[in-house]
């Protein structure tokens, strides 16, 4: 792979993986267009460990008071940490029995398309008719749970992870900032699992590995996730989530425009 089309590729990456405009929708048009091929695996991993460390970085704080109030003082960061681990439970089953029957059956030009927009206009709507009465620490087992299961519908290419958790969150009664912070601590297990289960893969693979641009890659979504992140976490309780709403639907008409809807995006 070209460096400047890692580079490019992992700035992308980096700024739609925690917004909540599909990221998969990003990925398959801007390659498409550009007549790029499909990046690999291991570049696959390296934007992951790159954005993975940029949400550990960010919340570092939040993290080393939740495993403390874990550990033994308990309270609501010990109660926003097992909120963590049992909404990530749902992702992480059905990862393991459905990801690559749904990977394989929906990742064409038309099925991403009508999850970028379909799952565009219903975080409209609950940004819309939200109630904002609860904190991300405030949350019982069954919203948890709920938003967790509305997490195992990331697996379907185009429904952003982010977008969904964010939906549901805004739904179930969380302020914009407690569904935003929710939804980037879910990132974590989130992409940890996808990056253990893609090295795990890739350890079975022996093709070469461009190191030097991998790590370059790495660094340039790092940096990019993290910025991303600072930025939206400031604007959003101004701005709201219907600009993203009318971005998602507007690149689901882009991505019919300019792709064959049985057009189907490699790897």
């Amino acid at each position: 792979m070209e460096t400047v089309q890692a580079i490019f590729l992992a700035l992308l990456q980096g700024i739609v993986e925690f917004l909540p405009v599909s990221s998969s929708g990003h990925l398959v048009l801007v390659p498409a267009v550009l007549g790029w091929q499909y990046r690999g695996l291991a570049f696959d991993i390296a934007v992951h460990l790159g954005t993975l460390a940029a949400v550990i970085v960010y919340f570092r704080r939040d993290l080393r008071g939740i495993l403390v109030a874990m550990a033994g003082t308990g309270g609501p960061r010990a109660r926003l940490g097992w909120s963590v681990i049992i909404a990530s439970v749902p992702l992480g089953i059905a990862g393991l029995l459905f990801a690559e029957m749904i990977e394989l059956s929906l990742r064409s030009a038309g099925a991403i398309a009508a999850a970028t927009g379909g799952f565009g206009l219903l975080l409209w709507l609950a940004d819309h008719y939200k109630r904002e009465s609860l904190s991300e620490t405030q949350l019982r087992l069954l919203p948890v749970l709920l938003i967790g299961f509305c997490q195992v519908l990331a697996l379907i290419p185009g429904t952003s992870r982010s977008g969904i958790t964010m939906t549901a969150g805004l739904a179930l009664g969380l302020t914009r900032t407690a569904a935003s912070r929710f939804s980037f601590l879910l990132a974590i297990p989130a992409l940890g699992m996808a990056a253990g289960w893609q090295l795990w893969q890739f350890a079975a693979s022996a093709a070469p590995v461009p190191w030097a641009t991998l790590g370059v890659a790495t660094a340039v979504s790092a940096v990019t996730a993290f910025s991303a992140i600072a930025v939206f976490l400031r604007v959003i309780e101004r701005i709201g989530f219907w600009v993203f709403a009318v971005y998602r639907v507007a690149l689901a008409i882009l991505i019919v425009y300019l792709l064959p809807l049985d057009y189907v995006i490699s790897g």
